[in-house]
């Protein structure tokens, strides 16, 4: 965007490498220029000196050309030479004082000095760093002829910059902090023309504020791409965090020798103030009409924040140190400004949501109310929590809309897509090129944020595209122009810097980091709630089943029946129910059954299928009918539940019974002599799904034996097979001593797998071996 020194992000905005300075690094032009190796041009700009001094003797190993003009000596002459005949005894003495003081030297620069030249003692500034060379530094020691008062005291730092911390501290918005930095900086420095840019999450820029000569045309709101400064570019405005160019036609200064003796390598000049600048660069600058340049980072927890880009077309604009070193505070304090501010409004908008939040729990507490309706309502409901277009919540097995949702959203293939995210909060602001499918059944929608819910509950804030006109400093797909060299065509920095506008469709606004922190605690509170709202549906649920099951078995001389009840592990109340009855015609029924599903939905439809089926048996139907009868009623007026369900009747004085099976388990018959065998007797399709033709199976019940009625959750589960389980219970009941009576609270007890997730029945019908009077064998 800009180059290292602060030009204007307008175009490809390389930094660093003089290609044609130091033998065997490449000539960039824009095909290059993202690789190009900045940190080592091998010259300096000319308004200053470099030195690199071998330690501790202070020994001159590399020196910029130009140091004849500022000392007299060549640089030739210079090289091997101690500091002392370079710069003078006294300089040299004032630097290794200095050296001596402490190791952080950035914080101590500049060092005043008097170099001794070749008219007398010159005045100058001296900014020392060391550079990694090999296996070793080497002390940096760059000189600037001092410019302006000199030492340095607070009526020539701070007192330059009092006013503008002052405005700085009484702005009430970023951008009234963003206008004083532009305003202030250019009256400190004194450049034609001063942008703040900010850059956005990819790097991409744009001016946000400006100040400058009245005759020049405006820069304010244009954006710039983020290929304007390539990365190594951006790694050094996290460096240096100041950077000038007084005079954008210097002549390049080579450093001799160009590579180090020892290793071979370039001098890397990262924290050199001096470094010379990608011609590229300057060419860049120079189709812009700019002839000095200066910028300032703005940092954000050591990442580049955004830039102040100052720019003179006057001529040549050297800045002097005092007034540098000011301008570098004034960013330290605006970068400190800025973050503050922005977090100030990152936090308002966090508190805003926090309160909504506040409001929408109680509501969804309500059990009287379904969450997913609770959720979506305006007492109030999540769009008052984060703001967007629409909003789709499933929860319960319901699902329920708020704000403009399309009536032909696919809310199936919405919640489908958001339980498949790794991530239990999912934003996208761009659905049409990162999840074209989606986009595809989610009419009118760009973007999304979507939490992930236990028990495949979603919540998703939609947003509508958000059509924008964004207005480049010349088109950011055409940045450069061909040049022909001799035989060679170069492409250059392009010379139209034009406003162009580029309309972007298909994006929504972006997700703000509050609310996307608000929605994440929005999920950590709602599974407080599901988890309250579950404890309260059990507890409901188990209140519903327990009231429909029998209060006590019927009582028929010749015979006994018991039956228990468990519900899943961690009190998940399932669908299953048993009930037993003595029919008008002297016939005992026993019926298990097992709606799909948990909690107050399954309790309810086993409520209606346990009164519809006693229903039908006290009618006197046949279980043939039974079932067939209960299968049409729950089509037509169950459509959405499922059961599975066994019934029997047997006949008190005969023992005979018949026994029909709707997707159930099949029934145990217990014999006289203690076994047990599984029945093989038709079983029909689920309740719901009949087939409308059951078949029942006919047995016969001796004295002595029994029938077992069960639930699958008594034989199957994730770490037992449903053929392992029966024949685990076939054995509970299989008796060596047909003397010893079967516990049914043991056999629950050994058939209990702490795995299954169901809720378990077992219902047992016996004979006495003694028969009374009137009874047949």
């Amino acid at each position: 965007m800009t180059d290292h020194a602060g030009a204007p992000p307008t175009g490809p905005g390389p930094l660093g490498d003089v290609g044609d300075t130091v033998t065997g690094l490449p000539v960039v032009d824009l095909d290059t220029c993202a690789d190009e190796p900045i940190r080592i041009p091998g010259s300096v700009q000319p308004h200053g000196v470099l030195l690199a001094v071998s330690e501790p003797d202070l020994r001159v190993r590399h020196v910029s050309a130009n140091v004849v003009d500022l000392t007299g000596v060549a640089a030739t002459e210079a090289l091997g030479r101690p500091l002392a005949d370079v710069l003078g005894a006294e300089a040299a003495d004032v630097l290794a004082a200095h050296l001596a003081a402490g190791d952080d030297l950035r914080v101590r620069n500049p060092v005043h000095v008097r170099v001794a030249g070749p008219a007398g003692p010159v005045p100058a500034d001296a900014v020392l760093h060391r550079l990694t060379l090999g296996g070793g530094t080497l002390l940096a020691v760059e000189l600037e002829v001092a410019d302006g008062p000199r030492p340095f005291s607070f009526p020539n730092t701070y007192q330059a910059v009092r006013g503008a911390l002052e405005r700085f501290n009484h702005a009430a918005t970023l951008e009234d902090l963003y206008d004083a930095a532009a305003q202030e900086v250019r009256a400190l420095t004194g450049f034609d023309r001063v942008m703040v840019y900010r850059f956005d999450a990819d790097h991409n820029g744009e001016v946000v504020a400006e100040a400058r000569r009245a005759d020049l045309n405006a820069f304010l709101g244009l954006h710039y791409p983020a290929s304007d400064i390539p990365p190594q570019a951006r790694a050094l405005y996290e460096t240096n965090w100041i950077r000038t160019i007084p005079d954008v036609a210097y002549t390049p200064v080579p450093i001799v020798p160009p590579f180090d003796a020892a290793s071979g390598e370039p001098l890397d000049l990262t924290l050199s103030v001096l470094r010379s600048v990608s011609p590229v660069h300057l060419e860049y600058l120079t189709n812009m009409g700019v002839h000095a340049s200066m910028s300032i980072s703005l940092l954000h927890d050591g990442r580049l924040w955004g830039l102040v880009a100052c720019h003179h077309y006057a001529g040549p604009h050297p800045v002097p140190f005092g007034t540098r070193a000011a301008a570098e505070f004034l960013g330290s304090v605006l970068s400190l400004r800025l973050v503050a501010r922005a977090h100030d409004r990152e936090l308002e908008r966090e508190l805003e949501a926090q309160a909504a939040i506040a409001q929408v729990l109680p509501v969804a507490r309500d059990h009287d109310r379904a969450l997913a309706q609770a959720l979506t309502g305006d007492d109030p409901g999540l769009l008052s929590v984060v703001p967007a277009h629409g909003l789709v919540v499933v929860a319960d097995g319901q699902s329920a809309t708020a704000g403009d949702v399309a009536r032909d959203l696919d809310v199936d293939a919405l919640r489908a897509w958001v339980l498949a995210r790794p991530d239990a909060v999912t934003t996208r602001t761009a659905l049409v090129d990162s999840d074209p499918e989606l986009a595809a059944v989610l009419p009118d929608v760009a973007g999304l944020l979507a939490l992930r819910l236990p028990d495949e509950q979603v919540v998703v804030w939609l947003r509508h595209e958000h059509v924008r006109d964004i207005y480049w400093g010349g088109d950011p797909q055409n940045k450069a122009i061909a040049r022909r060299e001799g035989d060679h065509v170069r492409l250059s920095p392009r010379k139209s810097f034009d406003r162009w506008r580029e309309v972007v469709r298909g994006r929504s606004e972006p997700w703000a980091p509050a609310h996307v922190r608000a929605a994440a605690d929005l999920r950590s509170r709602l599974l407080e709630v599901i988890i309250l709202r579950n404890r309260w549906q059990m507890a409901a649920a188990h209140a519903v089943q327990l009231s429909l099951l029998p209060r006590d078995m019927p009582r028929v001389p010749g015979w006994q029946m018991h039956a228990r009840y468990a519900p899943a592990a961690g009190g998940r109340v399932g669908g299953d129910w048993y009930d037993a009855l003595e029919l008008p015609d002297g016939r005992l029924a026993a019926v298990v059954g097992d709606v799909v599903g948990h909690g107050l939905g399954a309790a309810a439809a086993m409520g209606q299928l346990r009164n519809a089926l006693r229903a039908y048996l006290l009618r006197g139907a046949e279980v043939q009918d039974v079932l067939r009868d209960v299968d049409a009623l729950a089509r037509r007026t169950m459509p959405d539940d499922m059961a599975t369900v066994v019934v029997v009747t047997v006949d008190p004085a005969t023992g005979e019974a018949c026994v029909g099976a709707a997707g159930h388990p099949r029934p145990l018959l217990l014999d006289a002599d203690g076994g047990a065998v599984l029945q093989d007797v038709p079983v029909d399709r689920p309740v719901g799904i009949g087939s409308g033709d059951p078949q029942v199976a006919h047995l016969h019940v001796e004295p002595g034996g029994g029938l077992v009625l069960y639930s699958d959750g008594l034989v199957d589960s994730r770490s037992t097979a449903l053929v392992d389980g029966i024949e685990r219970l076939v054995a509970a009941f299989d008796r060596p001593d047909p003397t010893v009576p079967v516990d049914i609270d043991e056999v629950m007890a050994e058939c209990q797998d702490p795995d299954s997730k169901d809720d378990m029945t077992l219902l047992l019908l016996c004979r006495d071996l003694d028969l009374p009077s009137g009874a047949d064998a």
